[in-house]
């Protein structure tokens, strides 16, 4: 399954596609700004708007050591190192996202506070309680044993730290349509309802602290982003389009679709290290 899930998200010129978007939208891209990139590295739903909103709810000191799971080309990792002047170190399944991250990284001169480490997420090649906290975004549908990946996660956090999940949990229906921005077919796909995350947290050594979805605000940005495609602007997020160009389109229509019928729901859960 590891293979499928780096199969979907690899064509192997991710760079040169996005080096392409770049100049369409006047940008060099040799000398990107954090601020032009973000349409196309934060990968998950509400892009940087999502990124800067969990941001706002968490304490982070320049001398904290965060770690992004499923990292993706990088953008959330460089926005918090950025932010807060934290380091970070992303870990992903995919080469290429961790190639194109790195490269990305060095644009911007960040290499002295963001890393990232291709691997398994249920198996990550790092230190136990060696992180202050961690957030995972838009992740854990590509993952079937979700135990594993919180008992991981755990095992690498520090007592007390953190853990910020930002996911899509499975609503109420019928399974979502497929493709989607993370498979292409159903077996791929391993959503939980927010009700089987809260216990798999919990049974994984968290105390959750807080959990609520985000599906209004989730609409509203697709509102607004089809607002601005029918004047002829760009929408604000274009990592599908970027990472999948053959089938962005209907996979961001199965999508809307699941949001629109409840098929799936986009949740927030934040919890703390037990200790």
């Amino acid at each position: 399954m590891s293979h499928e899930i780096t199969v979907h998200y690899t064509q192997g010129d991710l760079l040169e596609r996005l080096n392409r978007s770049l100049v369409d939208d006047g940008v060099d891209p040799a000398r990107p700004s954090i601020e032009a990139l973000a349409h196309y590295d934060h990968f998950h739903g509400r892009g940087l708007e999502a990124t800067q909103e969990i941001a706002d709810g968490l304490a982070i000191a320049p001398t904290h050591h965060i770690l992004d799971v499923g990292s993706g080309i990088g953008g959330p990792a460089r926005y918090f190192a950025n932010r807060f002047g934290c380091r970070v170190t992303g870990i992903d399944l995919t080469a290429e996202f961790c190639e194109v991250a790195r490269h990305l990284t060095r644009l911007l001169e960040l290499e002295d506070h963001v890393a990232f480490e291709l691997g398994n997420a249920l198996s990550m090649p790092l230190a136990d309680a060696s992180f202050d906290g961690a957030y995972s975004m838009n992740v854990s549908m590509n993952i079937a044993d979700k135990a594993a990946l919180y008992r991981e996660i755990h095992r690498v956090l520090k007592p007390g730290a953190w853990l910020m999940l930002s996911e899509l949990a499975k609503g109420k229906g019928a399974e979502v349509d497929y493709p989607t921005p993370w498979a292409a077919r159903a077996e791929a796909s391993f959503l939980a309802t927010r009700e089987d995350t809260v216990r798999a947290l919990e049974s994984g050594g968290f105390d959750i602290v807080d959990v609520h979805d985000t599906l209004q605000k989730v609409l509203a940005y697709g509102a607004r982003s089809r607002a601005l495609v029918e004047r002829g602007e760009k929408p604000p997020h274009r990592a599908v389009q970027l990472v999948h160009p053959d089938i962005a389109p209907q996979a961001m229509a199965n999508m809307g679709r699941g949001l629109a019928d409840g098929r799936v729901v986009p949740i927030e859960v934040l919890a703390r290290k037990r200790g």
